[in-house]
């Protein structure tokens, strides 16, 4: 086994949003068995942004799960969902 680096799109609930403090939500609801490896921000429409969230996990079953419900569960979170996947080559 080894290790995937995953992006989790998040999507907030409106543009009122606060980014910056979604941001910091979000590095703290990072479940321990996932590590932080950026976040940033892409710009959707009308003034909604939707934030990547790039962590590394093991690729075991179920791997990215726990952080993806852990980031669902926030307040001001719309969606989230994996749009990349990719093996970390040692």
């Amino acid at each position: 086994m080894g290790d995937v680096l995953a992006t989790l799109k998040v999507m907030p609930e409106s543009p009122e949003v606060d980014l910056e403090a979604l941001k910091g939500a979000i590095e703290s609801a990072i479940p321990e068995n996932a590590k932080l490896h950026g976040i940033d921000e892409e710009p959707i429409a009308f003034g909604l942004v939707a934030l990547n969230v790039k962590f590394i996990v093991d690729d075991g079953e179920g791997g990215t799960e726990p952080t993806e419900e852990a980031i669902r569960a926030l307040d001001n979170v719309n969606s989230a969902e994996i749009t990349d996947i990719g093996r970390l080559i040692e």
